[in-house]
C-alpha cells in the first residue's frame, strides 16, 4: 500500500479537473451567442434549455435536448458541441469525442470547441494531442487564459514540469488576475515539494475568486499532505458546498474520506472512500463483471463471492488482510473467489487455500481503465462481487477490528530455506533488507520518499549486512553506497525483484529485518509477518489516527515531525538499528 494516501490521484486535484470543465463559462457563453444566429427558431430554445441543464450539472437531460435539436437540424455545429459537452459530463468519452469531431467539422474556427476537444483528449490519455490543439488556439489568441492554463497542464503531463511552470509564470507576469492559473501553479509547485509557495498561490487564487472550489479543495489537499487533517477536512467541506460537476464532487468526497481516516474516524472514512469507484472519478478504475455487486450490510452467509483486487499491487496485498474474516462470514456453505494481479496468484493461492484465486486483467478503453476477470465465465458466475476495499465498511469498521495476528500471507517454505542458506554465507551480522523508493514517482509522489543520500546514517551502522530489496534500476544507489559510504549492499542473485513476488516474499522472511518506505515489496514482507520498520509520510492516512501501523501489528512506524524532514527520521532509524545490535544488559 502506498502511503501517499492511496489512491495517490486523490491527494491532489486531477489535472483534467484543473483544466476546468467543458461546460466552462466561456464555452457556454460562446454557445449562447451562437444561438442568436440560429436559422431555425425551433433549435435555439432546445439548445438554450440544454445549456441551462449543463449549468445545473444535469448532463443526461442536456443530451436528450441536444439530440432533439439535432434531429431537426443535423448540420448544427452548436448542437453537436452541446451534445459533446453533455456526453462528456455523463462520462461517455467515446461518443463525446465523435460529437466534438462533428462540431469541429461544421465550425472549424471555433476556439471553444477546440479547447474542449483538447480537454477531452487529455482526459483520454492523449496529452500530446491536447498540446497540439491548444498551441493551435494560442497561435490565434495568445491571451486566452484558459488555453494557457490547459497547455501548461498538458505539458506537465509529459514530464516537462519546469516548462509548464514557466508557461504559467510568464502569463501571470503581465496578466495576474486569473484565479485558475494561480490554482494550477500552486498544484504544480506542490507536486515539486514546495508547500509554502503552493499555499501562497492557492490563497491568491481564492482572493481573486473566493468561489473557486478547486482552489479550496487543493488547499485542503495541501493540509492533508502536511498532516493537518482537521484543516483539510474544513476546506474540502467548504469546497463541497459549491455547485460541482460529478467528477469534481467524487474526487472531493474521496479526499474528505481520507481526511476522516487520517483522524481515526474509520466508519465515516470508509463510506466516503467508496467515491474512488464512482463512475465519474477522474482516472478511476471501472469494473466489468456480470454479477450483482455486494452492498454494505448485505449478508454473505452461504454466498459465492468474487472479490477483485484494486489500486496498486501493495494495496492488493494490504487490503487482503480481510480475507480470513470474509471466509468466516461466508461460512462452510459459501465460496470465495479472489481476483488479483497475475504476479500474486501463486502466493495468494498458497496463503488462502479455501479460496479460488485467479488473475484479473486491466485494459484501457477510450481513456477509461477497465478491470475484468477473464475466468469468471469459466466458474459459471457468482452470487455477488465487490472491489476488495469496499468490504472494509463491514469488516473493518473501527481500529479495534484490525487483526492482531502477525502474518496472513504464506511464503514458499522451500524458498525461505533457500534464502536463509544463501544469507548464511554472508559476513556475520543481522541481515537487513532495504527499500527506499517506489517504481512510480510521477504526479508528485516523489515528495513522499527521501533521497537515497539521506540514508547515510543507516548505511553507516556498523555490523549490519544490508540486502537490496528495491526493484527497478538501482545501479546508481548501489554504487553511491559503495563509493561514498563504503557499504556493499548485497544484491540477491537469481531473482527479479520486480516480477518474482513469491520469491521476494520468501527472501523477506529469511531476513532479520526489513526497513523502508511503503511500496509493494514492503507490503509483501509485512504481510508475511517479517519484522519491519516503516518510514511513512507525515500526512499518510494509513496510520488511521494512531501512532502505529494497524495493517501489520509487528511493524514499527517512523514519521517525520515536519513535511519531508527525512534526515531526523533516518537518524532515529539508525540509532534504533545500532541499539538493536547492543547486547542485552545482564
Amino acid at each position: 500500500m502506498s502511503d501517499t494516501a492511496a489512491p495517490a490521484r486523490a491527494l491532489r486535484n486531477s489535472a483534467a479537473n484543473l483544466m476546468g470543465s467543458s461546460a466552462s463559462a466561456n464555452a457556454l457563453r460562446a454557445i449562447r451567442l451562437g444561438l442568436a444566429d440560429q436559422k431555425s427558431l425551433k433549435i435555439a430554445p432546445l439548445l438554450e434549455k440544454a445549456v441551462r441543464e449543463i449549468r445545473g450539472h444535469r448532463p443526461e437531460s442536456a443530451a436528450e435536448l441536444a439530440l432533439e435539436a439535432l434531429q431537426i437540424d443535423e448540420r448544427s455545429g452548436l448542437g453537436w458541441h452541446v451534445l459533446a459537452i453533455a456526453q462528456e459530463g455523463r462520462g461517455d468519452f467515446v461518443n463525446s469525442l465523435s460529437c466534438y469531431e462533428a462540431a469541429v467539422a461544421l465550425l472549424p474556427g471555433d476556439q471553444e470547441i477546440l479547447i474542449n476537444l483538447a480537454r477531452l483528449a487529455f482526459r483520454m490519455g492523449m496529452p500530446e494531442t491536447a498540446e497540439g490543439l491548444l498551441r493551435h488556439v494560442l497561435a490565434m489568441t495568445p491571451d486566452h487564459a484558459e488555453c494557457v492554463n490547459n497547455l501548461a497542464l498538458a505539458v506537465q503531463a509529459q514530464e516537462r514540469t519546469a516548462e509548464a511552470i514557466e508557461i504559467l509564470r510568464t502569463f501571470l507576469a503581465s496578466r495576474p488576475g486569473h484565479a485558475n492559473i494561480w490554482n494550477s501553479l500552486g498544484t504544480m509547485v506542490a507536486d515539486q515539494g514546495d508547500p509554502e509557495n503552493a499555499e501562497i498561490f492557492y490563497r491568491e487564487a481564492l482572493r481573486l475568486d473566493p468561489k473557486l472550489a478547486r482552489a479550496r479543495y487543493n488547499l485542503g489537499n495541501l493540509w492533508l499532505t502536511l498532516g493537518r487533517a482537521e484543516d483539510a477536512l474544513r476546506e474540502v467541506e467548504n469546497a463541497l458546498r459549491s455547485p460541482l460537476a460529478a467528477d469534481e464532487k467524487a474526487m472531493m468526497i474521496l479526499t474528505r474520506g481520507l481526511s476522516h481516516l487520517t483522524l481515526g474516524r474509520i466508519e465515516t472514512g470508509w463510506r466516503d472512500y467508496e467515491a474512488r469507484n464512482d463512475s465519474h472519478f477522474p482516472d478511476g478504475t471501472q469494473f466489468a463483471l456480470e454479477a450483482p455487486r455486494w452492498k454494505p450490510g448485505q449478508s454473505l452467509a452461504g454466498k459465492s463471492l468474487m472479490i477483485v483486487g484494486e489500486q496498486g499491487l501493495g494495496d492488493e496485498v494490504a487490503f487482503s488482510n480481510i480475507v480470513p474474516d470474509v471466509l468466516d462470514l461466508l461460512g462452510d456453505e459459501g465460496r470465495l473467489f479472489i481476483a488479483v494481479e497475475p504476479r500474486l496468484v501463486a502466493l495468494f493461492a498458497r496463503s488462502f487455500p479455501k479460496a479460488d484465486v485467479m488473475a484479473h486483467a486491466t485494459v484501457k478503453v477510450a481513456g477509461r481503465t477497465i478491470r475484468v476477470v477473464p475466468e469468471l465465465e469459466r466458474i459459471g458466475g457468482v452470487d455477488l462481487w465487490t472491489p476488495l476495499a469496499s468490504l472494509f465498511q463491514d469488516v473493518r469498521p473501527s481500529i479495534d477490528s484490525f487483526p492482531q495476528r502477525v502474518g496472513f500471507i504464506t511464503p514458499d517454505p522451500g524458498r525461505v530455506a533457500h534464502w536463509r542458506e544463501a544469507l548464511s554465507r554472508l559476513p556475520a551480522g543481522p541481515r537487513v533488507g532495504l527499500l527506499w523508493k517506489s517504481a512510480v514517482l510521477a504526479a508528485g509522489r516523489h515528495r513522499f520518499f527521501s533521497s537515497f543520500e539521506a540514508w547515510e546514517p543507516v548505511l553507516r551502522t556498523p555490523g549490519v549486512v544490508f540486502v537490496n530489496l528495491q526493484y527497478g534500476d538501482c545501479t546508481h544507489e548501489l554504487q553511491l553506497a559503495r563509493e561514498r559510504f563504503g557499504v556493499e549492499i548485497w544484491n540477491p542473485p537469481g531473482i527479479d525483484l520486480k516480477k518474482d513476488l513469491d520469491d521476494i516474499t520468501a527472501l523477506s522472511m529469511a531476513l532479520d529485518l526489513v526497513i523502508g518506505f511503503s511500496n509493494a515489496t514492503f507490503n509483501l514482507a509485512a504481510a508475511a509477518g517479517a519484522p519491519a520498520w516503516l518510514i511513512s509520510a507525515r500526512g499518510a492516512w494509513t496510520a488511521l489516527g494512531t501512532d502505529r501501523y494497524p495493517w501489520y501489528p509487528q511493524v514499527r512506524l517512523y514519521r517525520p515531525d515536519a513535511f519531508a524532514a527525512w534526515e531526523p527520521v533516518l537518524q532515529r532509524v539508525a540509532d534504533d538499528l545500532s541499539g538493536m545490535l547492543q547486547p542485552d544488559p545482564e
